[in-house]
């Protein structure tokens, strides 16, 4: 891939995002022997070959403004006033027909194949080959390199492609709010993850969904719903899944097709370019570059599901379509936060105990295990190399466990993982019903008693002489393992609130937001844009009485808030 100087300088126009653009994917994978060049290609069909498909977003009607990423536009340099600029927001809505050159008039679509919890499946896509499953509304639109940084911008809703399976290739203007917020407040906690650039949504346009009557207990939807349909443009530095390596990994073991094993090795080789540089050694014999993106993808997945966890996030559908090869938080579809602190919580109602919230290490490891099952086809010839790389595999769930003890310990202000400590603390927090994020947060300012924590308990324990006990007796014992022989409670309290956020992005704080946000109030989803980007400061007694408290008792077990049955 050709090295392109650093820019410094503000991006005010499109054009001067234009100077900027690479298009690596194009430019050196393979497109679809069967695409159409100029991307007029929106009819579900089978994609037998090819890394991409040429497609056009669809433009949504009359679009309009909803919000940016202050944060992002500044780490791009782009100007803000570039958010409200009229070509900015035709390409980022969906027409690309009148970009400037060099930009490409035509954007892409990839395909991928679908394991669910390490199982592989076929008959999800349309004709039951795993030929159409894919991107179906997601639509890669520019890849460029800013300041020395790759970035692939991607329209999610940007409509049909190849891969839709008969759906609208739209996204409506609830889920792109959520993921909206959701990436912008996930960067901001430390986590790797895809970004969001903008936000742009339609007041003619709109699309039926099914959803939830207001109060409804329901765990399916129980009505139709209109709804405006947005666009948000996700940004990362590839949209690269585990899935897609899958795809090509199958196509070559059947022998699908002529090309099927050379296809499988450049999307790999391109992974590698796009992710993982320091293995970019030329020189390097590629089944040794292939050990190492194995090791080093091993080692990011790990520690993003500890993150995960130390959050309070849930994942929802973790399969490895929906798992970044890059190994970053990529979907953002039945997610959700901790409320009460419950190892089998999940909010997607399809997801069950296998995608539930301390379940997530095991659905990471049947993730990797499809990556090695695709990784293996490249090196079935070199029994040495096979075995080092299934050494790699059954490595991982020893890493996963030191990384996932790490987190337990730092969220506990401790020097190492104390496992009886945490047992009991896992089982008070579950018979207490404990608020995770709040309770970790009280914990870090180093409690005299157990009076503050109690301002996370769901459950009233002031009559239950014997848990109060309980509690006291275990903040007592973490007290004396706790190092402020080195350092002052002070320093270990800041060095805890660094670990344990104060806020974090429960549906709850998001339901309003969108809405109000139908009616073109965007005032509360400003507001939690600005809340959500400083998740570990001290804000106001307003902010905190808002939103540094316990969900109200009415909205548990809603359809809509505490549980969800797809992401639309």
């Amino acid at each position: 891939m050709k090295v392109i100087k650093e820019n410094l300088t503000t991006i005010e126009t499109l054009s001067d995002l234009a100077k900027l653009v690479d298009y690596s994917l194009m430019n050196t994978l393979n497109s679809d022997p069967e695409s159409r060049a100029n991307g007029v290609d929106h009819q579900p069909r089978q994609v037998f070959s090819g890394h991409y498909v040429p497609v056009n977003p669809t433009p949504i009607k009359n679009p309009e403004y909803i919000a940016h990423s202050k944060t992002l536009f500044r780490e791009l340099g782009f100007a803000d006033s570039l958010a409200l600029s009229p070509d900015f927001i035709s390409m980022f809505s969906g027409d690309i027909s009148n970009v400037p050159e060099p930009m490409s008039k035509v954007g892409w679509a990839c395909g991928y194949a679908l394991s669910i919890y390490g199982t592989e499946y076929y008959q999800q896509c349309p004709f039951q080959t795993g030929n159409g499953y894919g991107d179906g509304r997601a639509i890669s639109v520019l890849e460029a390199v800013i300041n020395g940084k790759r970035w692939e911008m991607q329209l999610k809703g940007g409509g049909r492609t190849p891969y839709c399976r008969g759906a609208d290739g739209r996204a409506v203007l609830r889920s792109s709010i959520r993921e909206f917020l959701a990436q912008e407040h996930m960067y901001s906690l430390g986590i790797p993850t895809s970004r969001s650039l903008s936000l742009y949504t339609s007041k003619v346009e709109k699309v039926k969904r099914p959803w939830y009557s207001e109060g409804s207990y329901s765990k399916d939807p129980d009505l139709m719903i209109s709804e405006d349909v947005a666009i948000s443009t996700r940004v990362a530095s590839s949209f690269l899944r585990v899935g897609q390596i899958e795809l090509f990994a199958r196509r070559a073991r059947k022998k699908e097709h002529p090309k099927a094993y050379e296809e499988l090795e450049k999307i790999v080789l391109h992974l590698i370019d796009r992710e993982y540089s320091d293995i970019r050694d030329k020189n390097l014999p590629l089944a040794d570059k292939i050990l190492l993106l194995a090791e080093e993808f091993s080692n990011r997945l790990t520690l993003l599901v500890a993150n995960w966890i130390r959050v309070g996030y849930c994942q929802g559908n973790f399969n490895s379509d929906n798992c970044a090869a890059g190994g970053f938080t990529l979907d953002y579809g039945p997610f959700g936060f901790l409320d009460v602190f419950d190892p089998s919580y999940q909010s997607w109602t399809g997801g069950g105990r296998h995608f539930s919230f301390l379940n997530q290490t095991a659905a990471a490891e049947r993730n990797f295990n499809s990556f090695y099952t695709a990784l293996k086809v490249l090196l079935s010839s070199d029994e040495n190399y096979l075995l080092q790389l299934e050494e790699i595999r059954n490595s991982f769930s020893e890493i996963m466990q030191i990384q996932i003890q790490k987190m337990w310990a730092s969220k506990l202000g401790l020097d190492t993982f104390d496992a009886e400590l945490w047992n009991e603390l896992e089982t008070l927090m579950i018979e207490t019903s404990v608020d995770y994020t709040i309770f970790f947060r009280e914990l870090s300012n180093i409690p005299a008693s157990i009076d503050s924590l109690k301002k996370s308990f769901y459950k009233d324990i002031s009559s239950d002489e014997n848990l109060e006990k309980h509690w006291s007796k275990w903040l007592k014992k973490w007290k004396s393992l706790i190092n402020t022989t080195s350092q002052s409670s002070e320093k270990l309290s800041q060095q805890m609130k660094l670990v344990n956020p104060k806020y974090t992005l429960r549906e709850w704080f998001l339901v309003p937001a969108y809405q109000l946000a139908k009616n073109g109030d965007y005032s509360l989803l400003e507001e939690l844009q600005e809340i959500m980007t400083n998740p570990y400061c001290e804000q106001s007694k307003e902010v905190e009485d808002k939103y540094y408290r316990l969900k109200p008792l009415q909205f548990f077990s809603i359809g809509g808030i505490s549980h969800v049955s797809c992401s639309s």
